[in-house]
């Protein structure tokens, strides 16, 4: 008997890093699904006017994933506007590359605190809210980033194995309890923050469209691992029982080694200034979005990948 899908229709979304790229476009994505869904975004404008694109079951709201009270106080007020939280996606990330012996420890610590901390947050609050209505589920976005190690992009790579393991761990603690988890590891996504990557051999870029929609064949279909595209399960797979020597040898042919080590530099640049100046205009010295700004840091940056 084929497998019957859960609804999503009615259904109470919240998604971080949602004024814009994976995470609007899941946003409407759902939205077409019927779901409920509230749009946190550090730029609290930002989401309100994408939220009003959607319909009048949609919100937007400003939330700092860094900070526990705002993202507890984000949650609050979806709840207060839409019901009770039935799915949390962990959507806001920041990437900021460079050779790792270089890198500024503030560099480094404004990663862990949006990708590692955000995600945190979001877990831990969604488990205390879900699990005592035996009910619910948690989407984290990690990347590929998590499953191996890409150069030029060391600190990344660290919070999204750490967004992985976080993300395996909690489901074993909700197994039987009726809340689901997924983590989704995207490849590289066309959004501002993904330009100037170098695209991997035989791996085509994807759209913030694809991400959205393996998301929500996911919270219809509940499953943990969610590859984007899909054949990233198989090559990963596949890599993880070769020798060490041979998948490595297996990246360097895809050119894996060059997707954030050879990013374009003066790309990044550009678009670096305009992160730095949404971050100003926001008034905020912190990211609240996968593809949203980033911190100044005067070296490349980017998205999920």
């Amino acid at each position: 008997m084929a497998k019957q899908p859960r609804y999503l229709n009615g259904k109470v979304v919240a998604i971080t890093g949602g004024a814009r790229g994976i995470g609007l476009a899941t946003a409407r994505a759902i939205a077409r699904e019927g779901g409920k869904v509230a749009l946190g975004d550090l730029n609290g404008d930002g989401a309100a006017a994408a939220a009003e694109t959607l319909g009048p079951n949609a919100i937007g709201l400003s939330v700092d994933v860094t900070d526990r009270d705002s993202f507890e106080a984000f949650i609050d007020a979806v709840e207060e506007r839409l019901g009770p939280v039935d799915v949390v996606i962990n959507n806001a990330g920041i990437m900021l590359l460079g050779d790792f012996m270089d890198e500024d420890p503030e560099r480094a610590r404004s990663q862990f605190d949006v990708n590692v901390w955000g995600v945190w947050h979001g877990t831990q609050i969604a488990m205390r809210r879900m699990r005592p209505r035996g009910t619910g589920h948690i989407v984290n976005i990690a990347s590929m980033a998590g499953k191996t190690g890409f150069p030029g992009g060391a600190t990344y790579c660290a919070t999204k194995h750490a967004v992985v393991g976080l993300s395996e761990a909690v489901r074993g603690e909700l197994r039987k309890t009726g809340v689901e988890v997924s983590v989704v590891m995207p490849s590289i996504v066309n959004t501002d923050l993904g330009s100037g990557l170098v695209e991997a051999r035989f791996v085509k870029n994807i759209n913030p469209e694809d991400v959205a929609q393996e998301i929500v064949d996911a919270l219809k279909f509940p499953r943990f691992d969610v590859f984007v595209p899909r054949s990233n399960q198989g090559v990963t797979r596949l890599t993880a029982v070769l020798p060490r020597r041979a998948s490595e040898a297996v990246g360097r042919a895809f050119k894996a080694d060059q997707v954030l080590a050879g990013a374009n530099t003066q790309v990044r640049l550009d678009y670096e200034r305009q992160a730095a100046q949404r971050r100003l205009e926001a008034g905020e010295g912190g990211e609240s979005g996968a593809d949203g700004p980033a911190p100044e840091t005067g070296e490349k940056e980017t998205a999920e990948s």
